[in-house]
């Protein structure tokens, strides 16, 4: 059994927040127009990428219930190799996902903000932003306190 905290037993508070802050990000997201599917992607590749079992676990089920295909979630990981297979919204936001997640020596490189806000209102690619923001947050806890997925 590990001994790391829980967030939700140690700090209350952080965790209620750390929730407000996700559940905020999402509406706001979709009152903005991002799309349901996307928002998915987005956790889903950060997740990916921070080795988040916990987090892909869920929301890959979030995005079965959404309708996404198998061949998507397989090969979510190479994105860039599937061709058409993600819409030129999702693309942009799984390259600005990767950006913000995996943060170079400059921040985001303009290439990659400038596809994304071509793709998006400036509305929209502020949520995008933020749901890269929230699902590395979640992604961060988990790590360090090694949520394992719960299981079925």
């Amino acid at each position: 059994m590990s001994t790391r905290p829980m967030l939700n037993k140690a700090v209350p508070a952080a965790y209620k927040t750390t929730i407000a802050l996700s559940e905020q990000a999402e509406k706001a997201a979709l009152d903005a127009g991002v799309e349901p599917l996307a928002i998915e992607l987005v956790r889903i590749r950060a997740s990916q990428i921070n080795g988040c079992g916990f987090c892909l676990d869920m929301h890959t089920r979030d995005a079965r219930k959404l309708g996404v295909s198998d061949q998507k979630l397989d090969v979510l990981a190479a994105w860039t190799e599937a061709g058409d297979l993600f819409t030129a919204r999702e693309q942009a936001a799984l390259a600005l996902t990767e950006a913000l997640t995996v943060l170079g020596d400059h921040g985001v490189p303009e290439d990659v903000y400038a596809v994304a806000a071509d793709a998006f209102t400036q509305r929209e690619l502020g949520q995008v932003i933020a749901m890269a923001v929230t699902i590395n947050a979640w992604n961060r806890i988990n790590a360090a306190v090694q949520t394992p997925p719960p299981r079925r």
